[in-house]
């Protein structure tokens, strides 16, 4: 099966879908800057493990099933469209009522975490986003062999896609904890988290408003 995959074309490919701003690289930086690297990795994870969940489900053809209901897929749709808009609500929130540190605070500490949060804040944005379900059923196809099964291909590719991405969105999460002196001013904040949420609504209500077609 691997002699014959072909690794570049794949791997550019991925890559460019991987690095390209979206949902997953606001998510994952908003809950970096807020709670460190760990959450924001925690983030990620989450958002990877949704991966598998959209290469099973093209593999086995369910997700023909799904784009063939237009009634389905947009409820499917809906559901993905108001959890963004919640997290951008969420973030539009913490505008009203900022919470920031002295320089000394952060340098000593960090705010209390909870890693399920943020895990179950990605795997949920991946999942409930049908995008990814497109994009697989499109995209994937054109490197699988018919000699060998579809869903064990499937799910390599997914590994492949995982790593990556979280390799990406790992690095990303501890760039934006270097910085977390400087993002916990309250003024900082404020800004920061008025413009994830402004981010994460406009995401919300463009999936919302568009053609699945």
């Amino acid at each position: 099966m691997l002699e014959h995959f072909q690794w570049l074309p794949f791997l550019v490919a991925i890559s460019l879908l991987t690095m390209s701003p979206g949902v997953d690289t606001i998510l994952v930086m908003r809950n970096a800057a807020r709670n460190g690297w760990k959450d924001g990795f925690l983030t990620s994870l989450g958002i990877c493990m949704g991966l598998f969940g959209h290469a099973t489900l093209s593999a086995v053809g369910l997700s023909v099933i799904l784009l063939g209901s237009a009634e389905l897929f947009f409820v499917f749709k809906l559901l993905g469209a108001a959890y963004l808009v919640y997290l951008g609500l969420q973030s539009l929130r913490s505008v009203l009522r900022p919470v920031g540190m002295t320089f000394n605070e952060a340098e000593g500490r960090q705010k209390p975490t909870n890693g399920w949060v943020s895990f179950r804040q990605g795997l949920l944005s991946n999942v409930l986003n049908p995008k990814p379900i497109i994009f697989y059923m499109a995209f994937l196809p054109q490197f699988i062999d018919p000699n060998y099964s579809a869903l064990s291909q499937s799910l390599f590719m997914a590994s492949l896609h995982f790593t990556l991405a979280m390799i990406w969105q790992t690095f990303l999460a501890v760039m934006v904890h270097k910085a977390r002196i400087w993002l916990a001013r309250p003024k900082v904040a404020q800004v920061l988290d008025g413009l994830t949420g402004a981010l994460l609504v406009g995401f919300g209500v463009r999936l919302a408003l568009s053609n699945a077609n």
